[in-house]
């Protein structure tokens, strides 16, 4: 990486530079003279890029010109097209990884389950089987969360509410079920009450069969609809699980044990340089030490794809990466829906120009590690390393289905801000210390630092302890100090 104070170049190939600061025209960016003015986070020409030719950052194509840019330029959707079309072939072409360096195994505190799962946090959650008790389970939760303040044992009383449950077909049902499904099972919450109705599709007898087994001293059911006082009832469950979940003690874990969910929402031109950077080299770090770490939304992977195909543990997960993709594809075309209109206006504004340069920025939060397996949406993670999570890249969705995956933690990278959390520990973190600065109501940590000249090694580390911090227990996430927890269900299909 070339850097000067206002602009910074990221690999030796690349004909762009990206802007630090806000450049104006006969400004000297990398030595050469800008022509436009060049908002920080964009793009700016190094060198004259004849029409058609391509247009290099990370050391690989973003697109091509669609008109001559001259030198000192500024580069954007104006004059930038995607290369990408539709579904491809590919061959693998496997490749040996640069693994993290060993490091002495760490512990976190953390709470041991009787399944031998682990939680960072002891709380009690109620999972609604349909929509229409959302309301129930809101006034259950408050009055819950009230009577059981005093109580030093546990975390929190929360619900999650949600429209699907009832009136669903097919994969939707189907969806719903398995998000669902992962929450009950969620080791975050000591004890759970699923609230039913009584009547829906997603009726609790029915939802038991997708459970499978569970413990009785920590799951409670209760349709609404056959008792007289629903309030009364929850509580009652809640109240049982309370002093269920107050047996539980922190106790040492080793880091292998954690969980960690991969995302980024509201990029900008710094996110694959800083904040996607710092989450690749943490996820290296925690894998190290056997540890898991879960990478979503697939049409961010578009562009970028033969990355992770090239770095699948063996062929078989080459072929199931393949058909992530491509399965993602053909649901766009089923649609009429063009597979690269991407990125968001959001991204645009931040200097992001097409699908190929989110994505190049976007799969940097997976690291280096071997891509060990490949799951299906609302799929729960079964081996440690590196995997791959069917779903879209909207960032709700997204965060719930890392949740239901199994995600502790969800590391949540952004260059805009958001102040969006999920029902685990939501970090955010910036990728330019004037974002962290301006919102430090949403984001936990700066890695915009690394633009200032902190090492990333040095960097990791320091966000390595925070998270140790986070999964003791120690610091809670804005997300959990503002009360910002929201769930949301990929819906594709007829609703009756």
């Amino acid at each position: 990486m070339t850097k000067t104070k206002n602009a910074v170049k990221i690999t030796n190939l690349d004909n762009v530079g990206v802007a630090l600061e806000n450049i104006k025209p006969g400004e000297h960016i990398l030595d050469i003279e800008a022509k436009d003015a060049i908002p920080t986070g964009h793009k700016i020409a190094l060198s004259d890029i004849a029409s058609g030719e391509n247009i290099i950052k990370y050391g690989s194509p973003i697109g091509h010109a669609t008109q001559a840019i001259f030198q000192g330029e500024h580069i954007h959707t104006h004059n930038i097209k995607t290369n990408l079309g539709g579904i491809e072939d590919y061959t693998y072409t496997p490749e040996a990884v640069a693994l993290y360096p060993k490091n002495t195994p760490t512990t976190f505190m953390g709470y041991e389950r009787p399944n031998g799962q682990v939680g960072i946090r002891n709380e009690i959650w109620i999972i609604n089987t349909v929509g229409c008790v959302n309301k129930i389970a809101e006034r259950i939760a408050n009055q819950a969360e009230k009577k059981h303040a005093a109580n030093q044992k546990i975390d929190g009383i929360y619900t999650f509410v949600h429209p699907y449950g009832c009136s669903q077909l097919g994969d939707d049902h189907k969806f719903t079920q398995q998000i669902l499904k992962g929450m009950v099972n969620h080791p975050n919450a000591a004890g759970v009450v699923v609230l039913g109705l009584g009547c829906e599709n997603n009726h609790i007898d029915d939802f038991k069969k997708i459970l499978g087994n569970w413990d009785e001293n920590r799951v409670k059911f209760l349709n609404t609809q056959d008792v007289t006082d629903e309030i009364e009832a929850g509580l009652n469950a809640i109240d049982e699980l309370v002093a269920y979940a107050s047996q539980f003690e922190r106790k040492q874990i080793p880091v292998g044990k954690l969980i960690l969910g991969l995302k980024c929402g509201g990029s900008d031109g710094f996110s694959g340089i800083t904040a996607n950077v710092l989450v690749g080299s943490l996820s290296d770090y925690v894998i190290d030490q056997g540890g898991t770490c879960i990478l979503t939304e697939v049409p961010e992977m578009f562009g970028a794809e033969t990355l992770l195909m090239n770095r699948a543990k063996d062929e078989t997960i080459f072929n199931k990466t393949v058909d992530l993709v491509n399965e993602f594809k053909r649901y766009f075309i089923r649609y009429g829906q063009e597979i690269y209109e991407n990125p968001s206006p959001g991204n645009k504004e931040g200097g992001i120009s097409t699908l190929e340069e989110k994505s190049l920025g976007c799969t940097q939060k997976g690291g280096n590690s071997y891509v060990i397996d490949v799951l299906n949406y609302g799929e729960t993670v079964k081996k440690p390393g590196l995997n791959l999570l069917q779903g879209p890249g909207n960032d709700i969705v997204a965060v719930t289905n890392l949740m239901a995956a199994g995600a502790h933690i969800v590391l949540f990278t952004t260059g805009r801000g958001t102040p969006l959390g999920g029902p685990t520990p939501t970090v955010k973190i910036s990728s330019n210390t004037a974002l962290s600065k301006n919102k430090s109501h949403w984001i936990d940590f700066d890695a915009g630092e690394l633009l200032d000249g902190t090492p990333l090694n040095e960097l990791t580390e320091k966000f390595f302890n925070y998270l140790i911090d986070v999964a003791s227990g120690k610091t809670v996430t804005k997300n959990e100090e503002n009360g910002y927890r929201e769930i949301a269900i990929f819906k594709d299909g007829v609703t009756l």
